[in-house]
């Protein structure tokens, strides 16, 4: 009896399984051939980066529809091919999609329920209240915090060229901007320019150390995200969680008891909470507070230092255009006086180098979304049922020769603004686009003028021997950054 329920058992799970096989199949979509348990993510985290399997699939779909199919183990994924259909996903029919379908746990784990992974009513609210926070005005105040962090930057650079020829400067990177956005977010001297050791670097080098049973654990959670929450996961290490509540906490308590106001993003959450509790809005908790600037935090220290260290690499093989981005900084320097922020802001040819750097290493290689309603793809019968999840293939759109002839060539002169004006925007979405676009855009992007700027203005870059050409992409990390740092041969100018 029980090895026939067993063999019962068994026969019931290959026939549903099989039937989650032929989702694409019996609705007449392209799809990539999947096989069981991975689907088509075979490989992800042990030899491959996700970005090199979802470039697959769009090399293989291409051309046959504005979707095709493919599986993430048994779940069935949409992947969007057509620039129109990407457009009115992520713009033009935003209130279908207007979630991203990336786990959080707010009950379990306060620190994952921030604006990036909030969803419905919660997350427009809380979207409306913070974008205040990001305007131009803001990040002009702010300026003068990050062009202090700057100056401590530059100060270690002098002191690590002068007993070092070569120096490995991801780690270096990082610890400016975490530096930066410690001070802006959480009004604290982090102090990890002068300690790579301190606690806000420990914390950032350990939210993205994924070891083995951690990176099943959020692959699973994300997938099977209801069931995730009724086990209680939470993805968020609980020192990390600790610790970056604590900070909040204390801050705010400092802050309050001592009437402190700062030009930084912590002054601008107070002052969210304290609205709320004169009746103006609704009330952001402490715990709201402390997500928010987590993600602030997150999302801020490791995508800047890494869209600085690839654009070094790039560099470091050009000298001729390391020489063009030199002079775009100099020639700012001179017609402004200094490194004020509109000196900033005139440095067209950083942005290209930035830019160009970005598309060839997007930090968030796939943009996510759920489907909150059934939707009829436009000019098509094909509906994608609620409940169903759609994938932007940053990466691989960033790299497809229909756009960008010879993709894989590092050239800032894509991105003047008359090759920009040639070309449909929704094939360059490092930041996403829509509604949902990333806050923080501008706040990165100012991070990365002034670390690039004050490194090209004092420092010249090559490749050292210790560097692989081309980078290795580490296979396990949420974000596409390169394993084993990056290290380079500096001099001083």
């Amino acid at each position: 009896m029980l090895i026939y329920l067993t063999v019962l058992a068994l026969t019931l799970a290959v026939l549903w399984i099989r039937k989650r096989y032929s989702y694409w199949m019996d609705r007449g979509i392209p799809y990539v051939e999947p096989s069981f348990p991975a689907g088509n993510l075979r490989g992800m985290g042990r030899k491959e980066h996700l970005s090199s399997q979802m470039q697959r699939c769009y090399k293989e779909l291409k051309g046959k529809g504005p979707v095709g199919g493919m599986f993430f183990f048994i779940n069935p994924v949409a992947l969007a091919m057509d620039l129109d259909l990407i457009k009115s996903v992520l713009v033009k029919d935003f209130q279908y999609f207007h979630d991203r379908s990336v786990y959080y746990n707010e009950k379990d784990d306060p620190l994952s329920a921030h604006l990036f992974t909030m969803e419905g009513a919660k997350w427009k609210n809380l979207r409306a209240k913070l974008t205040p926070t990001f305007t131009s005005g803001k990040m002009k105040m702010m300026y003068p915090t990050i062009i202090g962090v700057a100056d401590e930057f530059q100060k270690l650079m002098k002191s690590e060229v002068s007993s070092n020829a070569e120096i490995e400067m991801k780690e270096i990177l990082a610890r400016f901007t975490t530096d930066v956005i410690g001070t802006c977010a959480f009004g604290l001297e982090c102090n990890s320019l002068h300690d790579p050791d301190a606690k806000f670097r420990a914390m950032g080098r350990k939210i993205f150390s994924f070891a083995n049973g951690r990176f099943l654990k959020a692959v699973i959670a994300q997938q099977f995200r209801s069931l995730a929450r009724s086990l209680h996961i939470a993805l968020v290490d609980k020192e990390v969680s600790d610790f970056f509540l604590g900070a909040v906490r204390d801050t705010i308590k400092y802050r309050e008891e001592n009437k402190i106001e700062r030009n930084d993003f912590m002054s601008l959450l107070m002052k969210l909470k304290d609205d709320g509790n004169t009746g103006n809005t609704e009330t952001l908790t402490v715990e709201e507070i402390a997500a928010q600037a987590f993600v602030f935090f997150l999302a801020g220290f490791e995508t800047s230092s890494t869209a600085m260290s690839y654009c070094l690499y790039e560099l470091a093989q050009n000298s001729d255009l390391q020489n063009k981005a030199r002079k775009s900084v100099m020639d700012s320097i001179k017609k402004h006086g200094s490194l004020t922020y509109e000196a900033m802001q005139d440095m067209q040819y950083i942005d290209q180098c930035i830019n160009e750097s970005l598309r060839k290493y997007p930090p968030a290689s796939t943009l996510t979304r759920s489907v909150s309603k059934d939707y009829k793809l436009p000019n098509s019968n094909v509906v994608l049922q609620q409940g169903s999840t759609l994938i932007v293939p940053v990466y691989a759109l960033h790299h497809d020769a229909e756009y960008y002839p010879d993709p894989e060539k590092y050239n800032p002169d894509r991105f003047t603004p008359e090759e920009v004006a040639k070309r449909n925007p929704y094939c360059f979405l490092p930041f996403g686009e829509g509604p949902r676009i990333c806050i923080g855009m501008r706040f990165g992007m100012m991070q990365a003028r002034v670390g690039l700027a004050y490194l090209l203005r004092d420092f010249s870059f090559t490749l050292s021997s210790k560097t692989p050409v081309p980078l290795k992409i580490s296979p396990r990390s949420p974000v596409l950054t390169s394993e084993g740092g990056l290290w380079l041969k500096v001099q001083k100018l």
